[in-house]
């Protein structure tokens, strides 16, 4: 049995297809895995021994995405299942040169579910089966910290469309940091607002903080949100990452439409900070603020 996974993009969905991943994998328990995806995504399963190929898409980069990607299609042996967990024409173009015997695509649905669900249910209809959803699961250990350590990752893939102020994010910090050390965590699009908030923490004094931005690998990523006593984000990859290890976490959200549907999936250490109004939808203009984090917390 020769099974091809093809992955979401980005690390927020990657994290929540894992229920599904489980479940499709345990059908398939001799299965020859290969998790065809970016970067990113491949690399949260650098440590899963299920799966025996690892294959970066980078065709994206290239000026002719078409052929290379029919290239890649074809550079696979006959596959028993193709299974692409992404909705979209590039997508679905690799998936149809591919040479498999079945082949399903994962279509985005307005039910009223978790995303965690959805790509549960999809999984289901593949296999004919009823496997519910599990927890989400990666397969890396923390990286233990020496302190009580809260940890901050600001920022998002999409940069500025999704951020909270850095300055608000830096009295947080400072109000915790007699309780925490602090870390602040992030890729190289968190790299400038990291420094802003490290900036604020020096002009008040505090020093017992390390700002990692930019210079973790994914791996490293996931194993020091895994061993936070206390992760502070907005609503994207990272904040699944602490579900993963069910983190105590605060989550800001940059917008509340259907969050319901992509809170963190089974964290009963999730607060989500509520306000009357959706910042980027009814007042564009306002933002929480620190305090409203910080009532949060018993200091």
């Amino acid at each position: 049995m020769k099974l091809l996974v093809e992955l979401p993009e980005l690390i927020e969905d990657t994290v929540l297809i894992t229920p599904a991943i489980e479940n499709l994998l345990k059908h398939y328990r001799n299965a020859e895995v290969t998790f065809v995806g970016s970067s990113v995504s491949t690399q949260l399963f650098s440590k899963d021994e299920r799966v025996k190929n690892l294959v970066v898409e980078e065709t994206s980069k290239s000026l002719f995405t078409l052929i290379s990607l029919f290239r890649m299609a074809k550079s696979f042996d006959e596959q028993d299942l193709v299974i692409s967990f992404k909705d979209g024409f590039l997508s679905k173009f690799f998936v149809y040169f591919v040479n498999a015997k079945k082949k399903v695509s994962y279509t985005s649905n307005n039910k009223d579910i978790h995303q965690v669900e959805k790509y549960n249910n999809f999984v289901n209809e593949t296999l004919d089966t009823s496997y519910k959803a599990g927890d989400l699961m990666l397969h890396f250990k923390p990286q233990w910290f020496k302190k009580p350590t809260f940890g901050i990752h600001p920022g998002s893939t999409y940069a500025d469309v999704k951020r909270w102020p850095p300055q608000e994010f830096a009295k947080v910090a400072v109000a915790l940091s007699a309780k925490y050390d602090i870390v602040l965590l992030g890729g190289k699009n968190e790299v400038d607002i990291c420094s802003v908030i490290e900036e604020e923490l020096q002009a008040n004094g505090i020093t017992n903080y390390e700002n990692l931005a930019g210079k973790t690998s994914v791996a490293d990523l996931v194993e020091k949100i895994a061993a936070l006593d206390l992760f502070l984000g907005i609503d994207c990859g990272p904040m699944q990452l602490a579900a993963v290890y069910r983190v105590n976490s605060i989550i800001l959200p940059t917008s509340y439409d259907k969050i319901e549907q992509r809170n963190q999936w089974k964290n009963p250490l999730e607060t989500i900070v509520y306000k009357e109004v959706d910042p980027y939808e009814d007042e564009p203009d306002y933002t929480v603020q620190a305090q409203d984090v910080l009532k949060l917390f018993k200091l």
